[in-house]
C-alpha cells in the first residue's frame, strides 16, 4: 500500500500541473483582463478604477489624452503607451506567458498566492477569512446528508416497489428537480421576513453580538443562521446519494452470497449489515469526493449569494466576473489538490471496507 500511495502522490504532479496549464492558456485567450478592465473604468465604460489599483493615483497622472493608438487592448486608444505599459506591469503582465506561468507554479508549491488584483489583501487571507461560512455549509450538508440518505436508501432497497418506497421516490424526485436557489428563495419569502413570518436571519454566519453571547447562546445563534440555508442545500443533496444507495443495495441483495446468508438462517439485520453493507457502499464511497468538492465550493454558490454568506464560492464567482486572476488561480489550486487528496483518501477507505481490494496488484 505504500507503493501506491507514493505513485499516486508523485501522479498529483503532472495532474496539477495539467490542470493549472490548460486553465492559465485558457485565460490568455480570454477578452476583458484585468487591464481591460481598468481601461474601460478610466475610459468612462465602467466604475471608477482609481480605488481599486494599489498605487493607482501615479498611474492616473501618468496618462493623458492625445498619444498615439494603442490597439492591444479595447478602448486604449488615446492612453499613453507608457501608461500602459505600467499597467501591464503592476498586474504582471509584463512578462512572456511562459515565464509568469513557471513563476505562478513555483509560487504555489509554496502556497505562496500572492495579492489579489483588486481587494488589497493576499489571496491567502481573503481564503482563510472565507473559510468558516464554506466550512459550515459543506461540512454540515455532508453529514445531513449521508446521515439521512444512506439509511433511507438501505430501507427503500428493502421496501424495494411497496408504499413507502414508491412515494418516498416521489419526494426525492420533486426535490431534486427544484433548484436549491428557488427552494431557498422560497424559504426567504415564508420565513426571513418576506411576506409571511421573521423567524430567520437573513445576513451572515452569526449575529452581530455573538462576541457577547454566551457558549450555548453562541451555539443557537451559528444554527439558527444556518437553518434555511442547510434546508435549501439538503432538498436537492438527498437525491443522488439516495438513489445510488438503494440501487447499489438492490444489486447486491439480489447475489448469491445473500441468498446463501439468508437460507443458513441469519438475522436479516446481519445480512444486511455484516454482509452487504460492505460491498454497497463501495459506490456510495466513490462518489463521496465528488460529494466533498461540490458541497464545499460550487454546491453552495447560488446560496451563498440568496442568503448573503459570503464564502469561498461567491469569492471564487466574483473573483471570475472582475478578472481577479490570483483568486482564480489560487483557489483553483486549492481545491484540485483538494480534490486529488480526498480521491485518494478514498481509495484508502475502500481497502478498509473491503479487505479483497488490494491497488498495489493493479496498475495506477
Amino acid at each position: 500500500m505504500g507503493a501506491y500511495i507514493l505513485r499516486r502522490l508523485l501522479l498529483m504532479i503532472p495532474t496539477m500541473i495539467g490542470i493549472m496549464g490548460i486553465s492559465f492558456l485558457v485565460v490568455q485567450f480570454a477578452p476583458g483582463g484585468p487591464v481591460e478592465q481598468v481601461i474601460a473604468q478610466l475610459t468612462g465604460q465602467g466604475d471608477s478604477a482609481s480605488d481599486r489599483l494599489s498605487g493607482g493615483g501615479d498611474l492616473l497622472g501618468s496618462q493623458g489624452g492625445g498619444f498615439e493608438d494603442n490597439s492591444r487592448y479595447r478602448g486604449a486608444q488615446g492612453l499613453d503607451p507608457e501608461f500602459i505599459a505600467k499597467l501591464e506591469q503592476q498586474f504582471g503582465f509584463d512578462k512572456p506567458p511562459l515565464t509568469r506561468f513557471l513563476d505562478m507554479m513555483w509560487d504555489y508549491i509554496r502556497f505562496d498566492f500572492g495579492e489579489s488584483f483588486f481587494r488589497n489583501a493576499s489571496v491567502m487571507d481573503l481564503i482563510i477569512d472565507k473559510l468558516p461560512v464554506s466550512i459550515s455549509l459543506g461540512f454540515w450538508i455532508l453529514i445531513i446528508s449521508y446521515l439521512i440518505s444512506i439509511p433511507l436508501g438501505i430501507r427503500k432497497a428493502v421496501k424495494d416497489g411497496s408504499a413507502f418506497d414508491i412515494w418516498t421516490s416521489g419526494i426525492i424526485i420533486v426535490g431534486y428537480a427544484v433548484p436549491s436557489f428557488l427552494f431557498g428563495i422560497l424559504l426567504i419569502v415564508l420565513f426571513a421576513g418576506g411576506s409571511f413570518f421573521d423567524w430567520f436571519p437573513l445576513r451572515g454566519l452569526v449575529s452581530e453580538n455573538f462576541a457577547q453571547l454566551t457558549w450555548w447562546e453562541k451555539i443557537i445563534d451559528y444554527f439558527w443562521h444556518l437553518t434555511l440555508p442547510l434546508i435549501a442545500l439538503s432538498l436537492s443533496a438527498f437525491a443522488t446519494t439516495t438513489l445510488l444507495t438503494k440501487n447499489s443495495f438492490l444489486d447486491e441483495i439480489r447475489k448469491q452470497y445473500v441468498v446463501t446468508a439468508r437460507a443458513k438462517g441469519l438475522p436479516e439485520r446481519r445480512v444486511l449489515y455484516g454482509h452487504v453493507f460492505r460491498n454497497a457502499m463501495l459506490i456510495v464511497i466513490a462518489g463521496f469526493p465528488g460529494a466533498f468538492i461540490s458541497a464545499f465550493f460550487t454546491g453552495s454558490l447560488l446560496i451563498e449569494n440568496i442568503f448573503s454568506l459570503d464564502g469561498l464560492g461567491r469569492l471564487g464567482y466574483l473573483a471570475v466576473v472582475n478578472r481577479d486572476y490570483p483568486i482564480v488561480f489560487g483557489t483553483l489550486y486549492i481545491f484540485s489538490l483538494m480534490g486529488l487528496v480526498v480521491s485518494l483518501i478514498s481509495d484508502l477507505i475502500y481497502t478498509w471496507i473491503d479487505p479483497r481490494i488490494d491497488f498495489e496488484r493493479r496498475d495506477v
